[in-house]
């Protein structure tokens, strides 16, 4: 079969946190706290199926059995990486997520993660790091709950990028909707969660003992990157991040741009506006909330139109 650009049927995921807004993206939502919507996975949490042509119906692990050479990964890899979109209606829980290391020891998966704010409402905010400045310090302030000593809270806006390292202390806050893409991993070690109970009056579970395992001392900062920009006809290119997981490039296309050739596939997510791909003889409109895969093996292949995306990869460890 040849090659073409797969969307997938979104997996939504009811959180106690969640709300409705992902309505708004014409997502048909089941209830009104969904907190988040998987829309390219092949997590067991919630593998994406893809939704239209001559695959619809597969999850990724099996068109990956099928066709290996459309993702350019190595043999025996499951797919790497999970894209979702989270609805914070309120904050979530302040967490950390284990390193490779440290979670496949625990039969776990390591996460590292990015945001992209969607949307903010005014005066919304995130939890990125601490303050404590040694392990002894963070382990009695986790401790003795003291929290508005030690964690640190930034706000945001529409357009913000965020890299979170595996150890980083976080948490999403209220009002904000966020892309996030990041490890295929759904490994999370709660550390606080504001005394809440959930529909049977129940306090969530806390994982304090890992966390302090796992979290970064001295903490990563909130800081935005600076991005390095590139031209290309019909386009400009904002490389936002590449680290040793993933890289991922904001693209503003006004035209036709074609798309550099990639040993692995690539992940669209469209942000604003609208436009289609184009390979060989065939193209697929592509539109505000969709997000697709596109095989490294597409030739000739071009984004066209006037739209705000953002393009993700998987990063290849060669040792």
């Amino acid at each position: 079969m040849k090659a073409y650009p797969l969307k997938f049927r979104p997996v939504f995921q009811e959180r106690i946190w969640g709300g409705a807004r992902l309505r708004h993206l014409g997502y048909a939502i089941p209830s009104d706290h969904v907190g988040e919507a998987w829309v390219i996975s092949d997590h067991d949490h919630g593998p994406t199926p893809v939704a239209e042509g001559p695959l619809a119906g597969k999850r990724i692990g099996e068109v990956m059995r099928e066709y290996p050479d459309w993702f350019g990964l190595p043999r025996g890899a499951r797919f790497p990486l999970l894209v979702k979109v989270i609805d914070a209606a309120d904050d979530l829980s302040v967490q950390v997520h284990p390193d490779d290391r440290y979670a496949g020891a625990r039969g776990d998966e390591g996460k590292t993660e990015a945001w992209f704010v969607l949307d903010a409402e005014p005066g919304a905010s995130i939890i990125y790091g601490h303050r404590a400045k040694d392990r002894e310090s963070l382990e009695r302030c986790m401790k003795e709950g003291a929290w508005g000593t030690l964690l640190v809270k930034t706000p945001v806006q529409r357009g913000d990028f965020y890299f979170v390292p595996s150890g980083t202390l976080h948490a999403i806050g209220k009002g904000l909707l966020i892309l996030e893409i990041q490890q295929s991993s759904d490994t999370t070690y709660r550390v606080y969660d504001y005394d809440r109970v959930d529909a049977s009056g129940r306090k969530r579970d806390l994982h304090l003992e890992d966390a302090m395992a796992v979290t970064r001392c001295p903490s990563p900062q909130p800081a935005r990157p600076g991005y390095a920009r590139s031209g290309r006809r019909g386009a400009v290119v904002e490389h936002l991040i590449r680290c040793e997981k993933f890289a991922i490039d904001r693209w503003l296309i006004d035209g036709e741009a074609e798309l550099s050739r990639s040993s692995t596939f690539l992940l669209l997510s469209v942000l604003e506006g609208s436009g289609e791909i184009r390979w060989e003889d065939d193209a697929l409109p592509v539109a505000r909330g969709d997000h697709l895969f596109i095989p490294a093996t597409l030739r000739g292949a071009s984004v066209c139109g006037n739209f705000e995306g953002l393009f993700s990869a998987p990063i290849i460890s060669t040792r």
